[in-house]
């Protein structure tokens, strides 16, 4: 029986809850589990581990599944070997034992394995690993500098202003100011509350998200702040549940004396559409294009991730685009039309992390969280559909396929959907990403680079004729790496976030001595 069906108050209220909890289970950035994650280790030990080893590491009538494999070890080359099977070397065909999905399953968990990233190990306090001597890449080397430390846990952006100071959100807290070499810090007042849960913070609503300074800022100061609005008895679904509801609001102010004034609304959503799902999966981020154009990003809000992404009437799965004031564009693809927001630019996402302008073409790109595997970097174009929840390279957390909705449609077509630009699986749980234009860096101008949360890694890719033709990890073992922005030297700084104290670091070109 589902939780709707059931009518006394304080059911439907321990049933809220529980739903929100099974939503969040763990990862702390809607990698979460629908359903119990060992499923997919459960059909490991069953099919696999007698020939290959529980840990992988091969038996007397199996090879090991770590280090190099003769037919290939991608997740695409490991679903045709566990399929077709090489009965020559004693690899039997598992198509007719196992179903596609099964198949999938098994190739996902041992490229999670392989790749040590396995489901419920998401690194929220792992240390930070800064690396005392300088990194080599392959156009690079650079020196990781601690600029700012002893940061709340759960920060979410930042911004560098002129003189160097940081503005940073923390998602609980509130809006922080620091100084530029990290000593001094203030907290903004009068900015929208910033809700602290308790125990439950991680799992909370009414957070704030991304700040981002107009691009006439020196002229204006005008301060952009996207956060979830939280209400109580504010809708019909608040009062069902008894229980704070949600949406993502986007607001503008300045900053004057350590003070939050001057306030104005730029976007935000009818109330009855806000939801009991946690800011977790509220996306949040923003972008701001060269012609005055401002994209926001909100997540799959709703009480689970499937429902209302795919509904033109509701604000979340969705990208939107306003002009700076919050007035709609009339070239958005649904001004006028009655069954859709007008401010929608695309749809179909489930957890978009990062959000940046292509300085070159002033194309928009995202990052995007994928359930188990299926994480994406995606050109976003007016109208598209992207798929959620209809479709994923990854799966379902039970090891099923991603088609829920399917079947209320007239006709479902992939052709319809628009697919990565690189998928990302296993998950390393992506996050917020940058095309560099710095100075500092120069072999790096008009790259992507991109963080990740569960990997603990930051990856740099080039672009060309929107597809990726290089692909290289920049910090790998590292941190969680929330933000990342450029200063006006070019130098890149990274925002990381970590349960023990998060933390910003400066990288920085290493200095050659000439003799």
């Amino acid at each position: 029986m589902g939780c709707f069906a059931l009518v006394t108050p304080e059911f439907k209220k321990s049933c809220a809850l529980l739903t929100m909890t099974l939503m969040v289970i763990g990862a702390g950035d809607l990698h979460a589990a629908e359903e119990p994650a060992p499923t997919f280790k459960a059909l490991y030990d069953q099919q696999c581990a007698t020939c290959h080893g529980a840990g992988l590491l091969g038996e007397a009538i199996g090879v090991p599944l770590v280090g190099e494999l003769a037919h290939g070890q991608s997740l695409e080359e490991l679903a045709v070997s566990i399929a077709q099977g090489y009965p020559s070397t004693g690899m039997p065909s598992w198509s007719e034992a196992l179903t596609s999905d099964q198949i999938r399953t098994l190739a996902v968990f041992i490229t999670e394995e392989r790749d040590a990233m396995p489901m419920g190990e998401f690194h929220i306090s792992t240390p930070i690993n800064i690396p005392e001597a300088a990194v080599a890449t392959d156009k690079h080397s650079f020196m990781v500098d601690p600029v700012v430390e002893g940061l709340d846990e759960l920060i979410f952006s930042m911004e560098i202003l002129s003189d160097g100071q940081f503005l940073v959100t923390e998602k609980t807290r509130g809006l922080r100011l620091i100084s530029a070499d990290g000593q001094q810090s203030t907290m903004i007042q009068g900015t929208p509350t910033a809700y602290h849960d308790g125990a439950s913070a991680r799992r909370g609503m009414g957070w704030l998200l991304e700040v981002m300074l107009h691009p006439n800022y020196a002229e204006n100061g005008w301060i952009y702040l996207q956060y979830g609005d939280r209400c109580e008895d504010c809708n019909s679904l608040s009062s069902q549940f008894n229980y704070p509801v949600s949406m993502n609001k986007l607001v503008r102010g300045r900053i004057e004396d350590d003070q939050w004034v001057d306030q104005e609304t730029v976007l935000e959503f009818d109330v009855e559409t806000y939801q009991l799902g946690s800011d977790i999966g509220a996306g949040g981020r923003i972008a701001i294009d060269n012609e005055g154009h401002l994209f926001i990003s909100i997540g799959a809000k709703s009480m689970n991730t499937m429902s209302g992404v795919q509904d033109l009437l509701m604000p979340w799965g969705k990208i939107h685009r306003i002009n700076l004031d919050g007035s709609i564009p009339q070239d958005n693809p649904y001004v006028g039309d009655p069954d859709a927001l007008d401010s929608i630019w695309s749809r179909g996402h489930r957890s978009p992390q990062g959000l940046d302008i292509n300085p070159l073409n002033g194309d928009l790109w995202s990052t995007e969280m994928g359930p188990r595997g299926g994480d994406e970097l995606n050109l976003i174009e007016p109208r598209n559909n992207y798929g959620w929840p209809l479709h994923s390279l990854g799966l379902n957390y039970s090891g099923t396929e991603v088609n829920y909705g399917r079947d209320e449609l007239e006709l479902f077509r992939l052709e319809d959907i628009e697919l990565p630009v690189v998928d990302f699986t296993p998950s390393p749980a992506v996050s917020s990403m940058l095309f560099y234009q710095g100075e500092a860096f120069p072999e790096w101008k008009n790259d992507i680079l991109m963080g990740t949360l569960k990997s603990r890694q930051l990856f740099r890719f080039s672009v060309e004729e929107n597809k990726v033709v290089e692909q290289e990890i920049l910090l790998d073992d590292f941190a969680r790496v929330k933000d990342i922005e450029a200063g006006a030297d070019g130098e890149i700084y990274l925002l990381l976030e970590n349960g023990e104290g998060s933390k910003i670091v400066r990288l920085a070109p290493e200095l050659v001595e000439e003799n």
